[in-house]
């Protein structure tokens, strides 16, 4: 269980530095910052596709369905975008 939830914030750490990049890149598309925005909404959102207050598939979902819609995001910028962060040093 625990090498899944390190895999996962793996992935999650990697998309999040790319899409902080591209939020500060002058060629973000105009949909980056609302998309966010909607990810970090729901996240803190008392409101979820299912409850917390079910012990463990309410925190299930939140830890499956984030990092789908950051990857999503990540798919989705542009080419250019993503070459540059690629060349930028970390």
């Amino acid at each position: 269980m625990w090498k899944r939830v390190s895999l996962l914030w793996s992935v999650v750490r990697g998309d999040a530095r790319l899409l902080w990049f591209a939020l500060r890149h002058p060629q973000a598309p105009y949909w980056l910052k609302p998309s966010l925005a909607l990810v970090a909404l729901y996240l803190v959102s008392p409101i979820d596709l299912v409850p917390d207050v079910l012990p463990v598939l309410g925190v299930v979902d939140d830890m499956v369905l984030v990092p789908l819609a950051l990857a999503f995001i990540v798919r989705r910028l542009p080419g250019g975008l993503r070459a540059d962060y690629a060349r930028s040093p970390r």
